[in-house]
């Protein structure tokens, strides 16, 4: 579950309420294409504008709509007694791990961090995975953060927000976390552009935006990268270079959007307010690059 390719699902709303019958044909797709893991409810996933109803809703429409692809939860929220009920739900609703970031209004020390996942950890009875998203929470993990936080029980890897571009400093780098974390937790890379350089440096696993949405490019790219064939998951990674400069144009959240709202699994207009989706001109340029890449099925 914690290696190879955890694909990370949009959760789409319709007339701003949860749009659950899309939300459970993403899920069936994800499964049928091969994903080795399916995280529902992260930042892709919208999980910081959901209220606790429609998490819980959504968490189990993974996993009824998952088969025997086993489902991730994020839990993430402001309050440690939210986070808290949120992993209760997670776990009646059968998921297999739970997916938690330390989210912030106020800014959090070490300590406060360390806190939070040694409070969460004490009560869960399924495994966790780390979420290090500085972009979005303002939280840096040092390694010697990461070192205390996997030496807690229940936590069985870290989701790291990138890797070096230059081969050798990558390896330098997941090679440095691995030496200040137990053998029995792994390595994720994230960063969708980066994560062929991620894998082939010797990450476990890849958790992806694009994998929610177009799970078979990244599918290759794993399976090349994981099974030692490093030139053939940089080749597809350099292939999908002009859907890479989308992501850094708008945002892979806004892109894998429309990528969702264009093949029609999603209604158009499927994020929530305020966040607004793409404009016509790159809705017609997100089009244009799929059909380039053959992607537009």
């Amino acid at each position: 579950m914690f290696t190879g390719l955890s694909a990370f699902p949009h959760t789409p709303l319709r007339d701003d309420a949860f749009d659950e019958p899309a939300y459970a044909r993403l899920i069936e797709r994800l499964s049928q294409a091969g994903v080795d893991s399916i995280t529902a409810l992260g930042s892709t996933g919208s999980y910081m504008y959901l209220d606790r109803e429609e998490r819980r809703r959504a968490a189990q429409t993974a996993v009824q709509h998952a088969g025997e692809v086993p489902v991730m939860v994020g839990i993430g929220a402001l309050r440690t007694s939210q986070v808290h009920r949120l992993a209760e739900d997670a776990q009646n609703a059968g998921a297999s791990a739970v997916l938690l970031a330390p989210v912030t209004y106020q800014g959090l020390r070490d300590d406060e961090v360390f806190g939070l996942f040694e409070d969460v950890t004490a009560a869960l009875s399924v495994p966790l995975v780390v979420y290090d998203n500085p972009g979005t929470t303002h939280v840096n993990f040092t390694d010697e953060l990461y070192a205390r936080v996997a030496a807690l029980p229940q936590v069985a890897s870290i989701k790291i927000p990138g890797v070096p571009a230059e081969p050798d400093a990558a390896a330098a780098r997941v090679q440095t976390i691995r030496e200040h974390i137990p053998e029995t937790v792994t390595i994720g890379v994230s960063g969708d552009d980066a994560a062929a350089t991620g894998l082939n440096a010797g990450c476990d696993a890849w958790y992806s935006v694009i994998g929610g949405t177009l799970p078979a490019p990244a599918l290759t790219i794993t399976r090349a990268a994981l099974a030692g064939d490093h030139a053939g998951a940089l080749a597809e990674s350099a292939r999908l270079e002009p859907l890479w400069a989308l992501f850094a144009e708008h945002g892979s959240y806004r892109v894998t959007a429309a990528i969702a709202e264009h093949l029609g699994l999603f209604a158009v207009d499927s994020l929530p307010r305020p966040v607004q989706g793409l404009g016509g001109a790159d809705r017609a340029r997100v089009a244009q690059v799929l059909a380039e890449l053959d992607l537009a099925q």
